[in-house]
């Protein structure tokens, strides 16, 4: 073999070499890339309107066929330790002041909606935060959140049960659903919060993955063994 051919032997290797390192290096990229998942929560917010998501995609992130992706939870003021409606305690990963791009933004419910209607940076973060999210969704009268920030202007959406029209009169442009668990429309996913809100949080799993997988957690979750008791 002579030193030309020689020559071109290295090249194939070092080409070889160089495609095998450039698909690996952006394997690791692609399996490195993160969906995020912010729940929203603060002072005296039903336990279960965050509880239920954070247990449900708890789960299902712990699975390989959804391990890109991660759930946070966001405070809507510069204090993260917040106090649930019914006492617990919870400390939020990030506030709406950080730097966050969401892939899914989620907002709970409170019996007194105003000081967060009132809080324009929460606002604020919720119209920006929908301008790239796959889906915004809420629990209960955190409709009205998403409500103020004309997240759901035009569209079918739900809010607790039996508040439908308060949330009708109060935002008209809303094409407010009545006596449905579970609304979904573009993007967006109302329900009525409290146990349904696990409902709710297993119909987006299924949006973002598969029916397959959402029944998975479901099972695990023994929902599928729910009977009505009264």
């Amino acid at each position: 073999m002579d030193i030309a051919e020689g020559c071109k032997n290295i090249y194939r290797v070092l080409r070889t070499v160089f495609v095998v390192v450039a698909l690996l290096t952006i394997s690791n990229i692609v399996n490195a890339a993160k969906y995020t998942i912010g729940i929203v929560i603060y002072d005296d917010v039903l336990t279960s309107d965050v509880v239920a998501p954070l247990e449900v995609f708890g789960i299902a992130t712990k699975q390989a066929w959804f391990s890109n992706y991660e759930v946070i939870s966001i405070s809507p003021t510069r204090k993260k330790t917040i106090k649930t409606e019914e006492g617990l305690t919870m400390v939020a990963d990030k506030t709406i002041y950080d730097d966050l791009k969401l892939d899914v933004l989620l907002v709970g419910s409170a019996y007194d909606m105003k000081p967060y209607i009132n809080n324009k940076d929460l606002i604020n973060f919720i119209k920006e935060q929908d301008k790239h999210t796959l889906w915004t969704v809420s629990n209960c009268s955190g409709s009205w959140l998403l409500g103020e920030a004309g997240v759901l202007d035009g569209k079918k959406a739900t809010t607790w049960a039996g508040g439908e029209k308060e949330l009708a009169d109060r935002y008209k442009k809303i094409d407010v659903q009545y006596d449905t668990n579970v609304v979904v429309d573009e993007g967006v996913i109302t329900s009525n919060g409290s146990v349904v809100s696990y409902q709710a949080a297993l119909v987006l799993l299924e949006k973002l993955s598969s029916k397959k997988f959402s029944t998975e957690v479901a099972d695990v979750l023994q929902f599928s063994r729910l009977r009505p008791v009264f």
